[in-house]
């Protein structure tokens, strides 16, 4: 398998004999990519679901842009894909992205990666995208993996109706102010978490969400794949024994008719949450517009939980 980066013409493309793919133990000639933006979606773990026709791309383009190297060159080695890789991710994206709209200025082709799945989903590639779009280069989708898709389809939840929201907050208070306002979304939820914080979000889902149908899918499509479907509450039970290694996703049913109306615990996070930030006045009012509990209920606890903080404030001051 080659590992080195295709060689450059003096053009600054690569050389056809270089456009070529191993499968099956054949080596297979793709053509050169057309000039532009070419997001492929790879593997989110077991390398055999990459598609022929991402593998082509992979092969085919001058440029692949992808997060971490070391990840996108196991997936090219598999496959003895010879190609130049760019680094781009959130941390170096205002630098590399003009780099990127200049190559395709240029004529080149350039392929999007992300290290597991679809590239855009959780990633900063919109914004190349929205660039590269507005500057008149083409841009072409090559569908494939998604963790979000694949846990939708094992989660034996609704799926009619889903609502995608990504990692939740790392802290436990905007986490759970968070999940408040999720709390009347009328659809199934799809979280990422991570395994240093299941277990806890976890806990906040079963507080604040209640006793909604839900999934823990954990190592999608590798040798350790886990699927746990329980009510939130039971699931938030057995955490404490839950494997934390590797990649979460969590699917939460959406609400019963009954829900609809918010609990004690689930207001009292989002009032907590925006008596921080703001007045009384405007944390009733945003409460009210999510809670689907009386003014005047809201009212009365936001006084009695502003008065409390303050309280709180004045002890600590001695």
């Amino acid at each position: 398998m080659r590992t080195k980066p295709a060689p450059i013409n003096t053009e600054g493309e690569r050389k056809a004999v270089d456009r070529s793919f191993s499968l099956a133990g054949h080596l297979v000639t793709a053509p050169k990519a057309a000039a532009g933006l070419h997001l492929v979606a790879t593997p989110i773990g077991n390398l055999g679901d990459i598609t022929l026709r991402a593998l082509e791309t992979l092969a085919g383009v001058d440029i692949i842009a992808c997060e971490d190297t070391r990840i996108t060159r196991r997936l090219m080695e598999r496959y003895g894909i010879a190609a130049e890789l760019m680094t781009y991710h959130e941390h170096n994206a205002a630098t590399v992205r003009p780099k990127i709209i200049q190559r395709l200025a240029e004529g080149r082709s350039v392929a999007l990666v992300s290290d597991a799945g679809t590239p855009l989903i959780s990633d900063p590639g919109f914004k190349l995208v929205r660039e590269a779009a507005s500057a008149g280069h083409k841009v072409v989708a090559l569908p494939g993996p998604s963790s979000v898709l694949t846990a939708l389809s094992v989660a034996a939840l609704p799926t009619d109706r889903f609502f995608f929201e990504g990692f939740l907050p790392a802290k436990q208070a905007a986490r759970r102010a968070r999940l408040s306002e999720l709390a009347r979304t009328d659809a199934t939820l799809v979280l990422f978490e991570s395994g240093n914080r299941v277990q806890e979000a976890l806990v906040d889902l079963a507080e604040i969400l209640g006793s909604r149908e839900a999934a823990i899918c954990r190592e999608l499509t590798k040798l350790h794949e886990e699927v746990l479907r329980a009510r939130l509450p039971e699931l938030a039970a057995q955490a404490g024994a839950l494997e934390t290694r590797g990649e979460f996703v969590l699917v939460v049913g959406p609400p019963h008719a009954d829900e609809q109306v918010w609990s004690a615990d689930a207001l009292d996070a989002i009032l907590r949450d925006s008596l921080v930030h703001g007045s009384v006045k405007d944390a009733v009012a945003h409460a009210v517009a999510l809670s689907g509990r009386p003014r005047r209920e809201v009212y009365a606890r936001a006084l009695e939980l502003a008065r409390k903080t303050n309280a709180g404030d004045c002890d600590g001051q001695g």
